[in-house]
């Protein structure tokens, strides 16, 4: 069974590009659709109703909300009859993180890792 979903597909695994990287920070600055997206994480395959259920939102609300997830390719949609089930995509938050933090993170790291090892070394 195929996924299908809306927007952009990239066949091959490698550096999004930066419009692709901007959908995914506009899609992740809302708590709501963080909210969703822990959902899916948690249990994926869920319809529209079973994400709904418990949510401060009307459904309409959700719908808007997962469309644009769809078109930041953090979530994707597969059609089993009448059911549409929808399925969190972690590929673009990888992405982000090899294009955005990794590069920082090393560094930063063993900075902190120096630094705590000297304030460690103060205390004995």
């Amino acid at each position: 069974m195929p996924i299908q979903r809306r927007g952009f597909i990239r066949p091959f695994p490698g550096r999004s590009s930066i419009k692709e990287i901007d959908r995914v920070f506009k899609a992740l600055a809302d708590p709501s659709r963080r909210e969703l997206l822990d959902r899916l994480h948690g249990r994926n395959g869920q319809t529209l109703g079973e994400l709904c259920r418990g949510l401060e939102m009307t459904r309409q609300a959700v719908t808007q909300h997962l469309q644009l997830l769809e078109e930041a390719n953090l979530v994707a949609v597969r059609w089993d009859g009448r059911r549409k089930l929808h399925y969190f995509n972690p590929v673009p938050i990888h992405d982000v993180y090899e294009r955005w933090i990794q590069k920082f993170e090393r560094q930063r790291l063993a900075a902190l890792k120096s630094l705590k090892s000297k304030l460690e070394g103060d205390q004995r």
